[in-house]
């Protein structure tokens, strides 16, 4: 008997129809002989209607009140999706997330997970129940107030169940038939990819890719948890995340030049104007954005002007997180000592993946002619050795990503790509 962790996505549960499809297939891998950990997020668009309520109430909720008023999603899906299964004929429970023995952080609406002490799911599943986890949630090792792991938690919730209750794999279900090289609604000829690896993976997540959170790959890579990402709405076989390539029928399933190409269009940029060009001016103004609690993504410092021995630093960052880096920074104006900031919030970005960079030479000469050929400007570069990323105007982010895909051969020559509903989580 093997151990399954399966998690469904808003999507799949946005509706008492789309419950009752996903309790059938739950108790389809409990038939098979498995048992089943189900991990659920809130239905449909739950969250962002919740979110939409406290802003109306008060344009700045308290970060605690917040996290007890989201977690009602789930909650309310875990109940429903118990119920369900029970008219099924099978024994289900449902658990909230610190029942679940998922212990955070005290962080506020993006708390990170520290611990999962998982023994009630283990004597549920082992009396043989199906255990429904609300997603998304947990509690504080501190203060053991609620707290919730940000967008796309549930996925992050369902891996730290795998690796604790020590599960045979994680089953992603999403309203996608799997992970492909872009993002479906934008190229319509993507193709489906059957196997990637963790460190593929994580380029794509981190770049813009939604159908899995980066935080989620994160931890499947460090506790070796292989992630198989399917759609709830089929029953194809879907895109297995792992550190090495798997077996599909007798032939073993071979990893691309280039897995894919990621876009996001939720970055804006910060330029700061007039930095004095000597050593430590950089750690304080990353230090101060650090302070802020504020995660940063590309930076480019340009070279300094001789004349003024001045220069530039630019670094993209959330949106979200703009007001308060822009803030921290002019209340450390002084210790800087930079002229003024800009602020753009119309960037895109686009990034191209593949392991095979590293033996194929060409990639980027490659890269940059598609982008060239399109007539796509590029603001800011950065590589590692499996990936390219560029910024460029917002606008052009869609073009850019549908010439790189057709420039590497990643256009599908069957069918066109389907989705079947919701924003791809």
């Amino acid at each position: 008997m093997g151990l399954v962790v399966q998690k469904y996505g808003g999507s799949s549960v946005a509706d008492a129809e789309g419950i009752k499809r996903v309790a059938k297939r739950i108790v389809e891998a409990k038939k098979n002989g498995n048992q089943v950990v189900a991990v659920v997020s809130a239905m449909g668009d739950t969250t962002d209607e919740l979110i939409d309520l406290a802003e109306q109430v008060s344009p700045m909720p308290a970060g605690r009140e917040l996290d007890m008023l989201l977690t009602a999603g789930e909650r309310i899906s875990m109940a429903l999706l118990a119920m369900a299964i029970k008219n099924l004929g099978h024994e289900a429970q449902s658990f909230t997330g610190s029942q679940a023995g998922v212990i955070t952080d005290s962080v506020h609406n993006k708390a990170r997970i520290i611990d999962v002490t998982p023994g009630r799911i283990k004597t549920s599943v082992d009396e043989g129940n199906i255990a429904i986890v609300a997603g998304f949630q947990g509690v504080s090792q501190d203060s053991k107030d609620i707290t919730t792991l940000g967008r796309g938690g549930s996925d992050t919730t369902a891996v730290a169940l795998a690796a604790a209750l020590d599960a045979d794999v994680c089953e992603i279900y999403t309203d996608v038939d799997g992970v492909f090289t872009a993002d479906p609604r934008v190229v319509s000829k993507a193709k489906k990819i059957d196997w990637i690896s963790f460190e593929d993976m994580l380029e794509l997540a981190a770049n813009g890719s939604k159908v899995l959170l980066h935080r989620c790959v994160e931890y499947a890579r460090r506790y070796n948890i292989p992630i198989h990402v399917r759609s709830s709405f089929s029953g194809l076989q879907g895109t297995w995340v792992s550190s090495e390539p798997i077996e599909q029928g007798d032939k073993q399933v071979e990893q691309a030049i280039i897995s894919g190409v990621a876009h996001d269009t939720s970055e804006a940029k910060i330029t700061v104007v007039g930095v004095p060009d000597k050593p430590g001016e950089a750690a304080t103004i990353f230090r101060t954005i650090a302070d802020a609690e504020i995660n940063i993504d590309m930076i480019v410092q340009n070279v300094s002007a001789a004349s003024t021995g001045l220069t530039d630093i630019s670094f993209t960052l959330p949106k979200s997180e703009g007001r308060k880096a822009i803030d921290a920074l002019e209340k450390n104006r002084s210790g800087i000592g930079f002229e003024s900031l800009r602020y753009d919030d119309q960037i895109g970005k686009i990034a191209l993946v593949g392991a095979g960079m590293k033996t194929n030479p060409g990639v980027t000469a490659d890269f940059f002619k598609a982008l060239s050929d399109a007539g796509v400007n590029i603001e800011l570069i950065s590589t590692s050795e499996i990936r390219i990323s560029v910024v460029t105007r917002k606008d052009d982010v869609n073009e850019a990503v549908r010439a790189v895909h057709t420039a590497f051969g990643l256009d599908s020559e069957s069918d066109e790509a389907v989705v079947y509903g919701g924003t791809g989580r």
